[in-house]
């Protein structure tokens, strides 16, 4: 069984027989310090991107420091979708993820290559996709990493349109 089917059934089994995902999200957040806010949002970040940022950014706005927690959130989006990154180029050192990507996605894999990294990483710091899945792909591509640098930073514009629309409306 694909691990992303294990990961979703016991969110869903949580969700129905423990409590439901939202609440527990709301709750994490009223009971964590802001430091534990921050580290599960950089474990959230990291692995697979699936809570929206955008209940940070809120959460950011409700504290004595909005702006610090919201440049802190957004430097810490940057350091999960970096970290995702390195997991991608090391996830193509496990053999069965080598073959499928090198030998049966060989054709595919040279146009991403050659035109599609910089604009999957784009389209991930700017936009509500998960960053991390863009990362990582960018990284099982082997995208120049000075590169994912640079168009990464494309995630702390997007912070801050975000952070302004949401704290007006806060």
């Amino acid at each position: 069984m694909p691990p992303v089917l294990v990961v979703v059934g016991i969110l869903a089994a949580i969700h129905f027989w423990v409590m439901d995902i939202p609440s527990m999200l709301e709750l994490a957040v009223e009971k964590l310090p802001d430091y534990g806010v921050l580290a599960f949002f950089y474990l959230s970040e990291t692995i697979l991107g699936l809570i929206p940022p955008e209940l940070f950014i809120a959460w950011a706005g409700k504290t004595a420091t909005p702006i610090l927690n919201l440049s802190l959130i957004a430097l810490f989006s940057y350091l999960g979708g970096m970290t995702a990154y390195f997991l991608g180029r090391r996830a193509l050192k496990i053999p069965s993820i080598h073959y499928y990507l090198e030998v049966r996605m060989a054709k595919q894999l040279v146009m991403a290559r050659k035109w599609g990294g910089g604009i999957l990483i784009a389209v991930g710091a700017l936009l509500p996709l998960p960053f991390s899945i863009s990362s990582l792909v960018a990284g099982m591509l082997k995208y120049d990493f000075k590169w994912w640098l640079i168009i990464g930073l494309l995630r702390f514009v997007r912070f801050a349109i975000y952070g302004a629309a949401i704290f007006q409306v806060v």
